[in-house]
């Protein structure tokens, strides 16, 4: 039998200065799904999702919720009616307790007017009991794992007895590996099967299709502000979904690269706070290992950003001496970080600015003045280069998909023309078509010469992209693997201790 409707937004209209971000959009929602909303960055997802969540105002169109019309203006009109949003950026209070936290403006009271803790304590037992989390409410939220956190998001929202629940890419910030079966977008993915059988409606939003395909019920795909479709999950398949997206078929997400030789070392760690392995021309280089194994902290060290217990570093040949990010740049090596929004960007600035940032001395003529035809004649040649997709190399980084920001922070790289490039989680956060794009220009990289050291959380990636991938634990090396005869059993063998003679 067909579940009911929940949720109607019919004909949503959005736009911005310059983009049409949503254009009659229909959007449904049955009591007791599962509802995954995907599409590419720039979809319109988010922008419908803040429309639903009262943060931002439609243009056009009317939202139902149990068959009525709502009038969304406020966070507070959808709590009350019945709508709660879970971020991908928390919005706990650290210093406070997990209780305090799910009741926080909403406590209960004494007959004195005082906050009657005993009672929030339980009540806030009770929720975590009926979502099986095993949390003492008394606990302060800057002790739990980010997994942790968001079920405390969950319970929150079921103490303001939201019917629907969105759920923002909650598993973009959580290993994707673990040395048990039972890990933390596990029990995240399970607490969500667990909310739709008990009648909550979610609504989810990511990147990962084999998430999307574990635990929706039906699939909405948005592509440039508009609706391509609804697709019952079981009626169809992650290739077909991701055409959906980007509007073709991608006949091969990892792309190919030609048949190149590989060269010579390039980078060469030698025993750099114990661990030694080198980067060849034309190579990637696929650095694994579970979360806290130690591989950003190695490459952070490699550039000369964290301190070096022992060892030291050669670039073709030539050890370089006292190691910081300036020398590192000037001996050819090149880092794009983790977390592009903190570290790799500008976010306020143009795009031009961003690209040109590790250009400035080459950017200035005689009288030491920043030239800005220089600056825009280099961010020209990077945005049509990299496929950056803005309106302007005046745009704000901030205004930029997830997938272009990644390809402005590569440009600022890359117009440095490193020897080696070191990328960690490069495809964090993008779309399905801009990991095509990116993987597609790492290929390029190589065929032209770059050595590139990739750090990776996700097994697929290493093991499509990496022509020798190398295995940390615990910040020590623990083996390295030719990508020809490497797997996900070896990998993780390694990884967790278990490979013969470790």
């Amino acid at each position: 039998m067909e579940k009911s409707q929940l949720l109607l937004m019919q004909g949503i209209s959005k736009s911005f200065p310059g983009v049409k971000a949503l254009q009659n959009v229909d959007f449904e929602v049955r009591r007791g799904e599962v509802m995954a909303l995907v599409g590419e960055n720039g979809a319109g997802k988010s922008t419908l999702i803040k429309i639903l969540a009262g943060a931002q105002p439609a243009d056009e169109g009317t939202i139902y919720i149990n068959g009525q019309p709502k009038d969304i203006t406020s966070p507070k009109d959808a709590q009350e009616a019945g709508v709660a949003v879970i971020y991908q950026e928390l919005e706990l209070a650290e210093h406070l307790s997990v209780a305090e936290n799910i009741f926080v403006g909403r406590e209960p009271r004494t007959s004195l007017g005082l906050i009657d803790f005993a009672k929030m304590n339980r009540d806030a037992q009770q929720l975590l009991e009926q979502l099986q989390v095993k949390v003492n409410p008394r606990t302060e939220v800057r002790k739990l794992s980010i997994a942790r956190k968001q079920m405390v998001e969950i319970a929150r929202a079921l103490s303001m007895d939201a019917s629907i629940i969105i759920m923002d890419e909650p598993t973009s910030s959580l290993p994707t590996t673990s040395a048990t079966m039972e890990n933390e977008v596990d029990v995240l993915l399970s607490l969500i099967v667990h909310l739709r059988d008990s009648g909550k409606s979610i609504i989810y939003i990511s990147h990962r299709m084999d998430e999307i395909f574990r635990i929706s019920d039906r699939i909405t795909v948005l592509r440039d502000g508009k609706l391509v479709g609804v697709v019952n999950k079981a009626d169809t398949n992650p290739d077909r979904v991701v055409a959906m997206m980007v509007g073709r078929e991608l006949e091969d997400l990892y792309g190919t690269r030609s048949a190149e030789e590989i060269g010579q070392p390039v980078l060469e760690l030698h025993d750099l706070n114990g661990i030694s392995f080198h980067v060849c021309q034309g190579e990637i280089v696929g650095l694994s290992g579970l979360i806290g194994s130690g591989r950003t902290e190695l490459a952070l060290a490699a550039f000369g950003y964290m301190p070096i217990e022992k060892g030291s570093v050669s670039v073709s040949g030539k050890q370089l001496g006292t190691l910081t990010p300036e020398s590192a740049i000037n001996a050819g090596i090149g880092y794009v970080p983790e977390d592009r929004k903190a570290k790799g960007l500008f976010l306020e600035k143009a795009i031009r600015l961003n690209i040109a940032a590790a250009m400035t001395r080459r950017m200035c003529g005689r009288f030491g003045m920043v030239q800005p035809e220089k600056e825009r004649e280099l961010a020209r040649y990077y945005i049509d280069a990299l496929g950056i997709r803005t309106p302007s190399m005046e745009q704000k980084a901030r205004n930029l998909s997830g997938g272009n920001q990644q390809k402005v922070v590569l440009g600022k790289w890359l117009a440095l023309q490193p020897k080696v490039l070191i990328l960690d989680e490069p495809t964090r956060g993008v779309d399905v078509g801009a990991k095509a794009e990116i993987y597609n220009l790492m290929h390029k990289m190589v065929e032209q010469g770059m050595a590139i050291l990739m750090i990776s959380s996700e097994l697929n990636e290493i093991l499509a992209m990496s022509d020798r991938i190398v295995v940390m634990r615990e910040g020590k090396y623990m083996g390295t693997l030719d990508a020809a005869d490497a797997d996900e059993e070896k990998v993780m063998a390694l990884a967790t201790g278990t490979a013969i003679g470790v």
